[in-house]
């Protein structure tokens, strides 16, 4: 088999999202195979981020810079908020150049079954945020599952003696989506939130 140093770094692949035994495997095998063109700039580039990445004081986003580069930006629209449960969905939503303004991400949802409640999100600074920054819009950009919209529903409710606007992502078919394919519960959502032609 192999070393105890390959073995380490095919453990630590492993524990990558998405990323099982086999796959850490050819990973590791590809990485040791191409080390100068791979390898060595691979070690450089997590060095680099474990050395700089920070975590956004005003956001919680990951950047180098604190606050970071959209809560710094002052082309951004700082009265629109979008809430977001993780740091990857301000990256899709930075993929679309259709938002503005900054972001808050909560850092997960709601979820009583699981022990998480409002305390272990940042959902009380948001609030602060609002209150202290002048906002006046908040979208909510958290998931369509239970959680995702009772975590909306606790922040609307929290913001709600603010009197900022709050409002969140439709839902339903997508863009270039066949109806067969889709599952019940998105062609519900989009009957619910139908609009005029």
């Amino acid at each position: 088999m192999a070393g105890a140093e390959i073995e380490a770094l095919i453990r630590q692949l492993a524990k990558l999202p998405g990323l099982g035994p086999r796959s850490a495997r050819r990973i590791a095998l590809a990485l040791i195979k191409r080390r100068e063109s791979m390898l060595d700039p691979l070690v450089r580039a997590l060095t680099g981020a474990a050395d700089t990445v920070k975590i956004c004081s005003a956001c919680g986003n990951y950047d180098s810079q604190d606050p970071c580069a959209i809560c710094s930006d002052p082309r951004r629209d700082a009265k629109m908020i979008c809430v977001v449960e993780d740091v990857a969905d301000i990256w899709a939503l930075e993929r679309t150049a259709a938002y503005r303004g900054r972001y808050h991400v909560t850092g997960g949802l709601l979820s009583p079954l699981d022990g998480i409640g409002p305390s272990d999100l940042k959902i009380e600074k948001v609030v602060k945020r609002v209150s202290d920054d002048g906002v006046t819009e908040v979208i909510l950009a958290l998931a369509a599952t239970v959680e995702g919209q009772t975590t909306a529903h606790y922040i609307a409710e929290r913001l709600k003696p603010t009197g900022v606007a709050v409002s969140g992502l439709a839902h339903g078919v997508p863009v270039g989506g066949e109806l067969d394919y889709l599952d019940d519960g998105t062609i519900s959502a989009a009957l619910k939130a139908r609009r005029p032609v």
